[in-house]
């Protein structure tokens, strides 16, 4: 007899696939720009959003859904500097799905033009799963090494805007900006690199312009 194989792994992928697409389109409806940030843990993904939401404050409305295994550090942060914030708890997965993403974007108090998944510190399993966000992005560190493009393909492949951040350090590390850049355009050609420094402000300013001409395009969004 033939032995039936179940392709789990794909299945669940296509699951999640179709799930993330139906919050897309819902997000176009509602006309919210959501924004799933990744990164690797300490690569300043919280600091950023600090920073962009200083810089779009007088134009849009934000909030921000805290992505942890645990604690809520990061919502309190984000919080405490007055942008609506919610925590979510992955009870120990390392990384969110569409479902996820949706019930986060549930528990928001009202609507804003924009959103931002801090996704979980990690750059192989939220690579894997599309939230249903309307845009990808990700930040590298300059402690992480230039190289990093080169050993996480797919987190790199599915960005959008890749940052590269903490660049008053690097006096200090033995990064090449130019080698970085080279090696994120070989693993995905169409990406936009910004290169930043959340504590001194450099290049946020270039982040917020991007963000801001994403936001227009969003058809229930004044500007």
């Amino acid at each position: 007899d033939t032995i039936k194989i179940i392709e789990v792994k794909k299945s669940i992928f296509e699951d999640n696939d179709a799930e993330a697409d139906r919050l897309r389109a819902r997000l176009k409806d509602e006309g919210t720009f959501l924004v799933n940030l990744m990164s690797s843990p300490g690569a300043g993904k919280t600091s950023t959003l600090l920073r962009l939401a200083e810089a779009l404050k007088d134009q849009y409305s934000m909030a921000v859904m805290e992505a942890d295994i645990d604690s809520d550090v990061d919502a309190r942060r984000i919080r405490d500097a007055g942008i609506p914030s919610i925590q979510i708890h992955t009870g120990g997965m390392c990384h969110l799905d569409a479902a996820m993403t949706e019930q986060g974007y549930d528990s928001l108090d009202g609507h804003y033009d924009l959103v931002v998944l801090e996704n979980v510190g990690n750059l192989v399993c939220p690579a894997e799963f599309d939230t249903g966000a309307t845009t990808n992005c990700m930040i590298l560190s300059v402690p992480e090494g230039d190289d990093k493009p080169l050993k996480y393909p797919l987190m790199f492949s599915i960005c959008d805007l890749v940052l590269i951040n903490k660049l008053d350090t690097m006096p200090v590390f033995d990064f090449d900006l130019a080698r970085c850049e080279e090696n994120v355009r070989m693993r995905n050609p169409n990406a936009a690199i910004i290169p930043i420094s959340a504590k001194t402000g450099e290049g946020i300013e270039e982040f917020a312009a991007w963000v801001r001409a994403r936001l227009r395009n969003c058809s229930k969004i004044s500007t």
